[in-house]
């Protein structure tokens, strides 16, 4: 079992920058592949990035690479995720996921708004 706990979501303007968080409980951490996710309102979560458990293989969205970047630290147990250059459209809850075998985690979310 693992728990996941997001932090580091607030309001900020237009071209702010946010780090996210995502603690895990768990010894095993270092052998899930992590990933980030997304919901806006009234919409489908969508994917936002992920990193394997060595962090040898990192994906991103397409629309939003160049200004998020996924990065984790095994002896932390935390996967972050830097987003910079935010975007009105980049407010959403924010969701914290773990990947392992059939084992799939998700956290509570995180709520990032974006102002202009």
């Amino acid at each position: 079992q693992v728990q996941l706990v997001e932090s580091g979501g607030g309001s900020v303007q237009t071209g702010g920058s946010l780090r996210l968080s995502c603690a895990a409980s768990g010894r095993t951490f270092s052998s899930y592949t992590m990933a980030w996710f997304r919901q806006a309102p009234g919409k489908e979560r969508e994917f936002v990035a992920r990193i394997s458990w060595s962090s040898s293989s990192i994906g991103y969205a397409d629309s939003l690479k160049g200004r998020f970047t996924i990065s984790r630290d095994n002896a932390k147990n935390t996967v972050y995720l830097q987003m910079n250059s935010l975007k009105v459209e980049d407010t959403a809850v924010y969701y914290c996921n773990a990947r392992f075998s059939s084992q799939n985690y998700w956290g509570q979310g995180t709520q990032v708004t974006v102002s202009s």
